[in-house]
């Protein structure tokens, strides 16, 4: 009898992990939709996410490079720092936050899939080098993804979606742009500065950083609509705890643990699809939606189908070098 192969028995759990990551990063959608459904002001639900997280990851810190070398980056170039917790948490978070009132929790979870691949078109606009280059084979998941999007919308908002809904599309796919871009200009930033920041030190840095600017935003929610509720904070926590530090550590376990493994990382990475049917699974159980039907189903089995391909993409050895391949690869957990 032939024992298993270890690669196989390590690939295999990098997907399960993977697959619980997808899990706790649900909660977001599902959590933000129970505060927006409560009458908690968007505002709060970002502010109060961010200002949790921090004191969350500070006992972390000392098995994940320590607190200081993310300091010292931070004296350093404190501008740049501020740019990227700006446009990857700040810009990302009080989009997705706004938009959590605009429908049941898989819509928002399904559009924002988009980040899958937003990353990667981000890519011309940055890079001068080989990983400006977009293969035609992602713009063509790109569009797919991007359609997929467009009839889970229509076909939740009915033949046309009013001033509302186009304004939630935007936000949420502003916020698919939005964190992909924050996450690659901090990496591109230390590329050339040469430091080494593992993704628990960057998280917490940026975290660290945007509190002077989610300060301004509970100043406006406090303006807007006074003190949070406690249900509210007790909300925004378990958001988190379940998405800020619980599922970006599974996510970095599962791909870290099959990094050398292209095919076993594209399966990992395929996991975020699943976000789709736990968010329609999680918003039928808790907050009494409906599962998505007709064109709307149609889209979200389209994104998770292009998620899929984009991961497939990903795998291929004729991706090219290391440096391409990473700059495919997705920007979950930052």
């Amino acid at each position: 009898m032939t024992r298993p192969d270890p690669d196989a028995r390590r690939a295999l759990l990098a997907v399960g992990i993977a697959l619980a990551s997808a899990l706790f990063f649900t909660l977001t959608y599902v959590l933000n939709r129970a505060s927006a459904s409560g009458g908690g002001h968007w505002a709060w639900t970002a502010c109060l996410r961010y200002f949790i997280t921090l004191p969350l990851l500070l006992p972390l810190m000392p098995w994940q490079g320590g607190a200081m070398p993310v300091l010292r980056a931070i004296a350093a170039h404190p501008g740049a720092w501020l740019r990227c917790s700006a446009i990857g948490f700040l810009l990302f978070y009080c989009m997705l936050a706004y938009a959590a009132a605009s429908g049941p929790a898989w819509l928002v979870a399904g559009s924002f899939q988009f980040t899958v691949i937003a990353g990667m078109l981000c890519a011309p606009l940055l890079y001068r080098d080989a990983r400006r280059r977009i293969p035609p084979l992602a713009l063509a998941v790109a569009a797919a993804i991007l359609a997929g999007v467009l009839l889970m919308q229509f076909g939740h908002g009915g033949p046309g979606l009013d001033a509302a809904g186009w304004i939630a599309l935007a936000c949420v796919l502003t916020a698919a742009v939005a964190y992909p871009l924050g996450n690659r200009l901090l990496l591109l930033h230390l590329e050339r500065t040469g430091e080494t920041l593992n993704a628990t030190q960057r998280v917490f840095g940026l975290t660290l950083v945007s509190q002077p600017l989610w300060l301004l935003v509970a100043a406006f929610a406090w303006q807007q609509a006074g003190a949070p509720s406690m249900p509210q904070v007790w909300l925004a926590a378990g958001v988190a705890l379940s998405a800020g530090v619980i599922a970006t550590i599974l996510f970095f376990q599962a791909t870290g643990m099959v990094r050398d493994n292209p095919v076993a990382l594209g399966a990992a990475e395929a996991m975020q699809a699943a976000e789709l049917l736990f968010a329609a699974l999680l918003g039928a159980l808790f907050l009494h939606e409906a599962w998505p039907q007709g064109r709307a189903l149609l889209g979200a089995g389209i994104v998770t189908a292009g998620i899929v391909a984009f991961a497939a993409l990903v795998a291929r050895p004729a991706a090219g070098s290391p440096r391409r391949t990473r700059a495919l690869r997705s920007d979950k957990g930052g």
